[in-house]
């Protein structure tokens, strides 16, 4: 089939489209700039590249169908209006269409693990908004026929970013005082938690829904590793991996938050106060989807980039 991928050179991508490739498909990729992807693969030379900027082209979406496409695989929507106009122009024209979400869209965890069918009750703008996109594409499958999937993905890494911290952040830094055996402070216990997958795992749980149209059409999927961690246990691992024993101490989150810098705070209170832990039985089940990456093992093919690329200096 010949796919269009938009946003096709990010996290996602970078993994996805080879996989296409090696399954017979016509490729084109559109992105707003002729980067390259994370990771090189030959693939990328039996791929067409269209340069096309989605914010503010009220044609957008037009574009995207005068592409011809069998699929359309939307990886950077992330308004209502956007969703609503790609719709609009795809629709009667397009075999399948699947949209990257989030496992933001539930809002802090409540019954553990947390399916698919559960109540949505996101907080912040960004869960609100892919909220609304999920509810606005499963309302225009199930009751008008337009061939939306949505496929929401868990904290996405690998090698080429800075994954999810132990501390709930993007701060390098702590991975640097865990290297170098140093006191690391968590918030609280540090028994919140984070679920981080494989770029690669997400882009297989695209390829499975393409695969199983008949299933996937009308329905989300969560793309996420088997497990979460919880902070504590996170840091404990990577310790381990720099043979350092995890050094922790515990302050309640007002204290926390008053030591950190105010970004970071920011970012690490989104996680816990989410403190994910998200089930793949109904992909299991309906997709055949399996990861091949635990949470730890995606976190250290990221990590090991990172101490390769210098931006880690273990110590000896």
């Amino acid at each position: 089939m010949r796919v269009v991928v938009i946003g096709g050179t990010g996290h996602i991508g970078t993994f996805l489209v080879p996989r296409l490739v090696a399954a017979g498909h016509e490729v084109v990729v559109v992105s707003r700039a002729q980067r390259s992807p994370y990771v090189e693969h030959g693939a990328w030379q039996q791929v067409t590249r269209v340069t096309a900027d989605r914010g503010g082209d009220e044609r957008f979406g037009a574009r995207i169908a005068e592409l011809e496409p069998d699929v359309v695989v939307d990886l950077i929507c992330f308004d209502l209006p956007s969703a609503r106009q790609i719709t609009d122009a795809l629709r009667g024209r397009v075999r399948h269409f699947l949209h990257c979400g989030t496992i933001w869209v539930h809002g802090p965890s409540t019954v553990l693990p947390t399916t698919e069918d559960r109540p949505r009750r996101p907080i912040g703008d960004y869960g609100i908004a892919k909220a609304a996109i999920e509810a606005y594409l499963l309302k225009q499958a199930q009751r008008h026929g337009f061939p939306a999937t949505v496929i929401h993905p868990g904290h996405i890494t690998g090698p080429g970013w800075m994954p999810v911290n132990p501390a709930g952040n993007f701060n390098p830094g702590v991975f640097q005082r865990l290297a170098d055996g140093e006191v690391l402070v968590l918030p609280n216990h540090g028994m919140e938690t984070v679920q981080h997958v494989h770029a690669d795992d997400v882009a297989q749980v695209f390829l499975a829904a393409m695969a199983n149209r008949s299933v996937s059409v009308g329905e989300s999927f969560h793309a996420v590793a088997a497990t979460a961690l919880t902070l504590r246990g996170y840091a404990e691992a990577v310790a381990g991996w720099f043979g350092r024993p995890a050094r922790l101490e515990f302050l309640p989150w007002e204290q926390w938050r008053a030591g950190a810098d105010a970004e970071d705070a920011r970012i690490t209170y989104d996680h816990i106060v989410h403190s994910p832990h998200c089930g793949i039985t109904k992909a299991r089940r309906l997709l055949g989807f399996e990861p091949r990456h635990t949470s730890l093992d995606a976190v250290r093919e990221a990590v090991d980039h990172l101490v390769l690329t210098g931006r880690i200096r273990p110590r000896p």
